[in-house]
């Protein structure tokens, strides 16, 4: 008989919070959204916090910028646990809802600049993961609200088609944006410049046509020609370091580094520099190693990526401790990474004219000064940095993504993601390596994600041809 009384009185509580579910959710003060400026920079930050997670945790291994020192932790050897999928899938989408509720706030009060900073930040945020997991909910996604619990997987192509139309509507509607003094104070990135937010959108929009490029879909070699050339003066791009898109990090709250409060065991302790990564810098003499690298014996040196099991090398050189609170870790996109998608556009002929040495060079030049030291003498005139112009287009090629490589440092999945489109730079394959000896060519979808949304779950993974680390994504095939 209790056990029935107890029942009903939590069946009578269910009752009673769905019917006051609509007052309780109400706001007092009639506001329908939340201020647009309060979810900038939290949302922001966020999203570069787990990005730098991830970076440690997988870019850096797969690409060879550091190797781990535990014989256990096999992501060097191409093996990642299908869990490794769920974190940036949720914390990605959990941020996307707060972006795009920053357009629904900018369009509340008729705020173009909002607007366009959602649009730009949405299309960021989107291109990962649909850049890391291939097809995924989008056009259907952050719609729980609005009783989209199981949201149908979209086409990568699509994805991207409505990608770029963002990105040109936001070019648009920083044309007549404005933000007040409050508002820009609240701007992470550019403080309320919305002259570099324009430079940013558009800058972002070269990186995504050129991932796209391959595919011949979309014509995209001519709106290339179109935002560079024949039309440049409607889309403004990065001209300078300034213009970066970068929350830089500080050492007091709000803007801490993911890497502010870790132990040293987590950031540089279990770890060493990789061979690849520490013998280009050697070679060139970057002045970069001392920003990034502590020495090992008075020298500079990395370990082999893709050791046998059973084989751990001995530490060498390490992660420079200082990189914990490192400011320029708060990267999004920068100057000289558009230099280097120019250098290629040109080198492929998308910009008429254009010459790929030159963009290469100024890459190269600011690369370095952004980290605040000098270009040393005959980096580019005596050493493998060198261009030369006899080169065939695939060495000349190589020699770009190799400096995009560095300047992609602690940037996302952005070197992972570059090297499966040119399959640059080449990559040293150790003894150990799993997965067939290939570089894996996508995350797997999430389990939770299989489970609860199967029927969509199946029909994507039908259109992709299969859900594995060796499926190819639409701009990769």
């Amino acid at each position: 008989m209790k056990k029935i009384i107890a029942a009903l009185a939590i069946t009578a509580s269910l009752v009673s919070c769905t019917k006051d579910f609509s007052e309780l959710n109400t706001s007092k003060d009639g506001a329908k959204f939340t201020t647009p400026e309060t979810l900038l920079g939290p949302a922001v930050h966020d999203v570069l916090k787990r990005n730098l997670n991830r970076c440690l945790r997988l870019t850096h291994e797969l690409m060879q910028v550091h190797v781990t020192l535990n014989d256990g932790d096999e992501i060097h050897r191409y093996v990642i646990r299908p869990q490794e999928s769920d974190y940036m899938w949720n914390n990605w989408y959990l941020q996307l809802t707060n972006i795009r509720d920053i357009y629904k706030g900018g369009d509340g009060i008729n705020s173009n600049a909002f607007m366009g900073i959602s649009l730009v930040l949405d299309a960021w945020v989107s291109s990962l993961i649909t850049d890391v997991y291939g097809d995924v909910p989008y056009f259907d996604a952050n719609k729980g609200r609005e009783g989209f619990l199981q949201p149908r997987f979209d086409k990568q192509k699509d994805i991207y088609e409505d990608l770029f139309k963002k990105l040109e509507q936001a070019n648009e509607l920083f044309k007549t944006a404005s933000l007040t003094e409050t508002e820009a104070k609240l701007d992470p990135i550019y403080a309320g410049d919305l002259a570099k937010w324009r430079k940013f959108g558009n800058s972002l929009y070269l990186r995504l046509l050129l991932r796209a490029s391959g595919t011949g879909e979309l014509d995209i070699a001519n709106k290339i020609t179109e935002v560079v050339d024949t039309k440049k003066t409607n889309y403004p791009i990065f001209t300078s370091n300034n213009d970066s898109a970068i929350l830089k990090f500080q050492t007091t709250a709000p803007y801490l580094s993911e890497f502010a409060e870790y132990r040293d065991l987590d950031f540089w302790v279990n770890n060493s520099l990789g061979e690849f990564f520490i013998d280009n810098l050697n070679e060139w003499n970057d002045p970069r190693r001392d920003k990034w690298a502590t020495k090992k014996d008075n020298a500079f040196v990395g370990i082999q990526s893709g050791y046998p099991i059973g084989q751990v090398p001995a530490p060498q050189s390490q992660y420079h401790k200082n990189l914990m609170t490192e400011p320029l870790l708060g990267n999004i996109i920068n100057y000289p990474e558009l230099q280097f998608i120019l250098a290629e556009c040109a080198l492929k002929g998308y910009i008429p004219g254009g010459d790929p040495k030159a963009y290469y060079e100024a890459g190269v030049t600011a690369a370095i000064t952004m980290w605040g030291v000098s270009v040393p003498t005959g980096y580019l005139t005596d050493s493998s940095a060198q261009w030369y112009s006899d080169d065939d287009n695939d060495l000349k090629l190589q020699k770009i993504m190799l400096q995009k490589y560095y300047t992609l440092f602690f940037t996302d999945f952005q070197s992972w993601i570059e090297h499966r489109r040119t399959g640059f730079p080449k990559l040293p394959q150790g003894f150990g390596l799993q997965n067939d000896r290939i570089m894996p060519t996508r995350l797997k979808y999430p389990v939770n994600v299989q489970r609860v949304n199967q029927q969509n779950y199946l029909a994507a993974v039908a259109n992709m041809g299969g859900d594995d680390m060796k499926t190819k994504v639409w701009w990769n095939k």
